[in-house]
């Protein structure tokens, strides 16, 4: 994950352990300075990464403003710190080898950092600076020994800034607000985890934050800090924290306690799953010269548009009774009195019919079947709204077998039926029952994607 917690014991004698209660003693005195100059930006510095982790060699200085701190655990033996202490355009991290650094880097405090002779790297798309270290042949930047943390970076004689967070809502996080703080209001603990403390003890601990739209961040602890056994709150507020990010995945991580303030009402439950009757399966494809261009189309003959927000399309295998895969068509909105297009291999659709599909569902899926299998439609709440065959029963040499063929939904069906009707259906294969039509069919010319005709 983003920080490792490494647990390490020292035995440092019974004097020590006698004498230091807690760790919010007086920070240690320390000299600060003020002749040395920035010569170059975040942007510059991280333009000089050529796809490999390498020291830096050239007498480059930057600066920055500590967002993070140790001081309640959370963060371990990481820097993290931004370019401006408001409205920053980008942040970085640091790895060092020193604890309590919050005695030496308090939030908001301006440090100036001395690149040469550091190692600049990326780990899962997140630039880093630090030390080094091999591992199976490969360089990676890990954590400044203490004994050279003091030749790279300095703190400011500037007095210590108010570091003022970013205000920004989940939909909305991009890499710019990496290792930068930022505050997000209105949200609150995801429902099914407000019994549990913030982290396992020991353990890192992911908690899932979330807004009234049901966006989500990924809250991270660690299982040493502070407040680890603390309850999850309740209610719905601000919350304000370290961005952290692996690739396109982002988490956030607090300071303290003080970072959280849900003082108000919890969201009102936000309604986005809606069923209806008036969508229903509209043609299966199996085309005898085109395994690739196989596909499934669902119809919309209401008049208005609709989310297909948690629906599923399930298939069923042969005689099997029980789902073998499922394909998640939450992401479309079906127009009205409109048709949309489920593909077994998109881009094979696209060159065979010439546009693209609106979802692609390989492997073994509705949309690949072979002709033999049962589909079901159903709705975000478990209800079957339509299906075609008899689940159950093989569809070979039945009224339902569409191998080679296509099935086919007559225009004057408008609403789904839980119970398969023949009747609803023009059945075209190469050997199925009486009643349906005994004639393979050829991918482009005798099926209609998109269109009920």
């Amino acid at each position: 994950m983003i920080f490792k917690i490494v647990y390490m014991v020292f035995l440092a004698g019974f004097i020590l352990f006698s004498c230091v209660k807690n760790k919010n003693f007086d920070s240690p005195a320390g000299n600060c300075v003020s002749d040395l100059v920035v010569n170059t930006t975040y942007a510059q510095v991280k333009d000089l990464y050529q796809d490999k982790t390498f020291q830096i060699q050239d007498d480059l200085i930057i600066e920055g403003y500590i967002t993070s701190s140790d001081e309640a655990g959370n963060f371990f033996s990481v820097l993290h710190f931004q370019d401006k202490p408001t409205s920053p355009i980008e942040g970085f991290q640091m790895e060092i080898d020193v604890r309590d650094s919050h005695l030496f880097y308090p939030i908001g405090s301006r440090i100036l950092i001395k690149l040469k002779g550091l190692y600049l790297g990326q780990s899962k798309d997140v630039f880093k600076l630090g030390g080094v270290f091999t591992s199976f042949g490969n360089i990676s930047v890990g954590r400044l020994p203490a004994s050279a943390v003091d030749e790279h970076i300095f703190v400011s004689c500037d007095i210590t800034s108010i570091i003022e967070p970013t205000t920004v809502s989940i939909e909305n996080l991009n890499e710019s607000y990496t290792n930068t703080l930022v505050q997000l209001i209105d949200l609150e603990i995801l429902e099914n985890e407000l019994s549990e403390p913030f982290a396992l003890e020991r353990e890192e601990t992911e908690r899932t934050l979330t807004d009234c739209a049901d966006n989500e961040l990924v809250l991270l602890n660690s299982g040493f800090s502070d407040f680890q056994s603390n309850s999850l709150p309740q209610g719905n507020g601000s919350i304000t924290g370290v961005l952290l990010r692996e690739r396109d995945d982002y988490f956030l991580a607090i300071r303290s306690m003080d970072d959280i303030d849900f003082i108000n009402d919890r969201c009102d439950d936000f309604v986005d799953e809606f069923t209806s009757a008036n969508i229903l399966i509209s043609e299966i494809a199996d085309p005898n010269n085109n395994l690739g261009a196989r596909f499934i189309e669902l119809y919309n003959a209401g008049n208005e548009p609709l989310s297909l927000n948690s629906w599923v399309l399930q298939r069923y295998t042969n005689a099997n009774t029980e789902t073998s895969s499922s394909i998640d068509l939450s992401k479309l909105i079906i127009a009205a009195e409109s048709a949309l297009v489920i593909a077994a291999n998109a881009e094979e659709f696209e060159n065979v019919y010439g546009f693209s599909p609106d979802l692609e569902a390989s492997g073994n899926s509705a949309a690949n079947s072979n002709g033999d299998d049962n589909i079901a439609l159903v709705d975000p709440f478990g209800t079957i709204i339509d299906v075609f065959g008899v689940i159950g029963e093989d569809g070979s040499d039945t009224n339902h077998e569409f191998e080679d063929g296509r099935a086919w939904r007559k225009r004057t069906i408008t609403q789904g039926t839980t119970t398969y009707t023949f009747d609803e259906w023009i059945i075209y294969n190469d050997s199925g029952a009486s009643g349906t039509i005994n004639q393979a069919q050829n991918a482009p010319e005798d099926f209609t994607p998109g269109s009920r005709n």
